[in-house]
């Protein structure tokens, strides 16, 4: 069992919280579980002794292809980002490319993500735009990374699946799915808090078709650059006094809104 913070595998899986790279950590049950049934390969498995007696861990032990490293708890604690990893850690490869990742689908949903910097709400919008459709993401950049630990809780698994292309322009995500949708381009929408057209009464057709949805950090919303680029400028109405919605919430519903309206033109 490991018992010395001194251990190398766990100096390797400390740096791994702030890294960018290939490789990703899975904290706790519920993520390992995912990562499994996404066909992903572990190149690591840790785990608490208590949690490898439990009925749970003696399950995950049998479809593991060689046994997890047992450690103790207090390090696996430490080690991990999560303030309760309950038992658990994993390590997996998780490459992370640029747009020619994302699948070009004609009439798909896409979201592009300019700028947000914390991961556990980048984590939580992959969540949504994989619960209401989408096809991929694509992470300009400076956005946060996809692999950081927080970004994987939060997504509780869809960024384990969604398509997600990382250091992305939008020039190239406009050609490459122009390229998939037979040279027709994208149309490009904007989310903005106020001056666009509220989301609930946009013509149906402006919404139809292969669609970007651009959606800029809490704060300072979409570049001028981007915004230009943009057809469509959309709001959510807001009842007074709220002015603004956090960036999941109201990719949430733009998101949601265009599922509904394209599931009555069919």
């Amino acid at each position: 069992m490991i018992a010395s913070r001194q251990n190398r595998t766990l100096k390797d899986i400390r740096r791994l919280r702030r890294s960018k790279g290939d490789h990703a950590l899975l904290e706790g049950p519920h993520l390992v579980g995912e990562a499994l049934a996404a066909g992903l390969r572990l190149d690591l498995v840790l785990a608490t002794p208590d949690y490898l007696a439990s009925p749970p861990g003696r399950a995950l032990v049998a479809t593991l292809p060689k046994p997890p490293l047992a450690v103790a708890p207090e390090l696996l604690a430490e080690a991990a980002d999560a303030d309760s990893p309950r038992g658990l850690l994993a390590v997996a490869r998780l490459p992370r490319d640029g747009v020619a990742t994302l699948p070009a689908r004609p009439g798909g949903a896409y979201l592009f993500v300019e700028g947000l910097q914390d991961p556990g709400n980048l984590g939580a919008l992959a969540r949504v735009a994989e619960a209401a459709g989408a096809c991929g993401m694509a992470l300009s950049p400076g956005t946060a990374h996809p692999n950081h630990p927080r970004a994987l809780r939060a997504s509780a698994g869809s960024l384990l699946r969604l398509p997600v292309a990382v250091a992305v322009e939008a020039d190239s995500l406009g050609r490459h799915l122009a390229a998939g949708a037979g040279a027709q381009p994208p149309r490009w929408a904007a989310l903005v808090p106020r001056g666009g057209a509220d989301l609930y009464q946009a013509a149906a057709p402006a919404l139809a078709g292969t669609l970007i949805l651009a959606l800029g950090a809490e704060g300072p919303g979409v570049s001028p650059g981007l915004l230009a680029r943009c057809e469509l400028r959309l709001t959510i109405p807001l009842a007074p006094p709220v002015e603004s919605l956090t960036a999941t919430v109201a990719a949430a519903l733009t998101l949601f809104e265009i599922r509904r309206r394209r599931a009555e033109r069919r």
